[in-house]
């Protein structure tokens, strides 16, 4: 579930090889895999509001200082110093850290309305807890997140202490230190802001959901509807992993993590189905990536953009819809056009599954979807209200009925509550993490100094900073997990786009899909090295061919923020038109790609289909001279159409394409 992630197996499921180590690891097995579970019932608890209902009475700051007090104390105990390396013991230092780091946070727990009211005074107790806090989750960060976001956390901190000692225009306020400590850390535009709610309620909450739905079924009916869906089509194989992916990586939230889960089954059917090693890989990596911005969950950026900008999270649903359509659009036609070229047939018919048996047996698993939708967009619930309807609404179908002779047990929904608070570890730091940025950047005064800087760079011009913006977010979101790409890309680049009187919605979609796209851009394209990894492809081959197939993301962006029909930000016709001419636009464009119609397209030719294309991308109402630019790219796009339409009716039976599907 994230991004990449410590290991996030079952202590509950590892009782028995436990059983012959030690009793002392057997009891930290029990303690670790006992606080992860309670991690997970915390949100959930927050969640369903129970704790209102019995009479628990607290401010949000005291639940996100005990969650912390959990998440630190398990962090030590399950996740080793080194990464990778297996946990056989805790050392002794791990369990001081983490019994300090515990009882620091449940001190802030039981004190902060104190710690409140002498907030001003920085009392040297809070200062004391803060500092054990900050130094708790920055080597937690760099044991779970990586080391990328690590320095960057560090590099922040370190700024705040000696910002302003920097001469010119990024020089920072010069902070006490222990005013510094208790500011980024306790306060509400510090650690304990909006990063760490997300983090402690409604992520680990839609995580406890995706963790039942596999167990219980609801991965393989996916996969298997899939197959049902697009087996039939000539590159079936690909077309499976773009359904599947799409669908499992709105869930988990996480490019690298859907591309090891889904690229296991679709990655080798690819390379049996005809597509090249390294295509296989690609289409694999771009589809999870993707699912990053696949409505209705997107994974849990899109909660925190929500929360950031203080609108409806059906808001940032619905702006994200037309993107994320064309998004998959453009992959979709891209595979299909290759397979016509490279005469890729449908997968073999003994791998599909019976559409409708498939969606007779598994069809109840939409129920707990719909119930999302319902509870965001009709009810107006929380998310993390939402996803707790889902996961009770899933729990009968689970243990009732499953799929595939995939069903819940009493073993796998208590190994559900450890995977999740076991996987949510590292967003929980991450979550802190970014906090800390957020206050670091409020205290010092950097945020406002990195916009002007931004802006003055860009020369006052949007186009030239929307370039820039774009090279920023895909470098600063190398190798980064998905929730400290938005967060940091959120709090650093996004305010400098709004500055130039860019919608703040726009804005934050505009760095999101960069950032997203770092997970598929050269040099540290992390989504598409895991995939070549399992195609056993060459890695850089892999990345350069991702791009190709993701070609649009990196230029959607820039239309929305020229014209905002495309995210919804219009009058029904607006939208409507931009839409339409940006989905042809968008097969003309792949067109060009991949050189391929119905009959191979001169290099020449290529080129007038890329330019009739972007002319119809443009939105039809960005402009006065729109859309005649519109009209002229789509009666050149149709004119193309039609003469290749003619060289294939003038081609030999024997030398047309393969057929659409395995029955014509």
């Amino acid at each position: 579930m994230t991004d990449p992630a410590p290991d996030a197996e079952s202590f509950a499921g590892e009782v028995e090889a436990e059983a012959a180590a030690p009793s002392g690891n057997l009891l930290i097995t029990w303690a670790g895999g006992g606080l992860c579970a309670a991690l997970t019932a915390g949100a959930l608890l927050w969640a369903a509001d129970l704790y209102r209902a019995v009479g628990l009475v607290f401010m949000n700051e005291q639940f996100y200082a005990a969650m912390l007090a959990i998440g630190l104390a398990a962090l030590y105990l399950c996740v080793p110093a080194r990464k990778g390396e297996p946990r056989t013991h805790v050392p002794w230092y791990d369990l001081v850290i983490a019994a300090v780091s515990a009882a620091a946070a449940l001190y802030v727990t039981v004190e902060y309305p104190v710690i409140l009211d002498n907030f001003a005074d920085n009392p040297p107790d809070a200062v004391a807890a803060a500092a054990i806090l900050l130094a708790a989750i920055v080597e937690g960060l760099r044991r779970t997140a990586g080391p990328i976001l690590f320095a960057f956390l560090l590099f922040f901190l370190i700024f705040a202490l000696v910002g302003h000692l920097i001469p010119g225009r990024l020089q920072g306020e010069n902070v006490p230190v222990d005013r510094l400590a208790i500011y980024v850390v306790l306060d509400a535009n510090g650690m304990f802001g909006f990063p760490m709610k997300v983090s402690t309620t409604i992520v680990l909450a839609f995580m406890f959901f995706g963790f039942l739905l596999e167990p219980a079924g609801g991965a393989r009916f996916f996969t298997d509807i899939s197959a049902g869906l697009m087996g039939r089509f000539r590159g079936g194989s690909s077309k499976i992993a773009i359904v599947g992916s799409s669908l499992f990586g709105s869930i988990s939230g996480s490019a690298v993590s859907n591309v090891v889960s889904t690229g296991v089954i679709t990655i080798p059917l690819m390379k049996r189905g005809g597509y090249p090693t390294h295509s296989a890989a690609a289409i694999e990596a771009v589809a999870s990536t993707g699912g990053q911005l696949m409505p209705p969950m997107m994974g849990v950026a899109a909660f925190v953009m929500a929360e950031l900008l203080q609108i409806g999270y059906a808001e940032v649903v619905l702006a994200a819809l037309i993107p994320a359509i064309l998004y998959y659009a453009a992959l979709f036609i891209q595979v299909d056009l290759q397979a016509a070229r490279d005469g890729i047939l449908p997968i073999e018919k003994s791998l599909i599954p019976r559409l409708l048996p498939v969606a007779g047996r598994g069809g109840i698993f939409m129920t707990p979807f719909v119930v999302i939708v319902l509870c965001l967009f009709r009810w107006s619930l929380q998310p993390e209200t939402a996803a707790l309807y889902a996961a009770l609404t899933l729990l009968p179908i689970g243990f009732l009925l499953g799929y595939g002779g995939d069903r819940l047990t009493v073993r796998s929904l208590v190994a559900s509550f450890v995977k999740t608070g076991k996987a949510g570890l590292e967003l929980l730091m991450i979550g802190g993490a970014a906090g800390a940025i957020i206050g670091v950047l409020n205290i010092s005064a950097l945020g406002f100094a990195l916009t002007s800087e931004l802006v003055g760079i860009a020369g006052g011009s949007l186009l030239v900073l929307l370039i820039l913006a774009a090279i920023v977010c895909i470098v600063l979101g190398m190798g980064m997990p998905t929730l400290g790409v938005y967060i940091l890309l959120a709090t650093l680049v996004a305010p400098a786009i709004i500055e130039l009187g860019v919608p703040d919605l726009s804005a934050h979609l505009f760095v999101m899909y960069f950032g997203m796209m770092s997970m598929i851009t050269p040099p540290v394209a992390i989504a598409a090295f895991a995939a070549a990894t399992l195609a056993g492809a060459p890695m850089m081959k892999t990345g350069w061919q991702a791009v190709k197939y993701g070609w649009s993301a990196y230029l959607i962006p820039f239309v929305f923020i020229m014209s905002p029909a495309l995210i919804m930000q219009g009058g029904a016709l607006e939208v409507a038109l931009s839409f339409t001419t940006a989905l042809f636009g968008v097969l003309l464009v792949s067109v060009a790609v991949t050189g391929f119609l119905f009959t191979p397209i001169a290099p020449a030719f290529r080129i007038v289909y890329a330019a009739a294309g972007l002319a119809l991308i443009v939105p039809v109402y960005a402009f006065a001279e729109a859309p005649w630019l519109n009209l002229a790219g789509g009666g050149l796009g149709a004119a193309l159409i039609a003469a290749d339409v003619v060289r294939r009716r003038a081609q030999p039976p024997a030398e047309r394409p393969v057929p659409a599907t395995a029955g014509e």
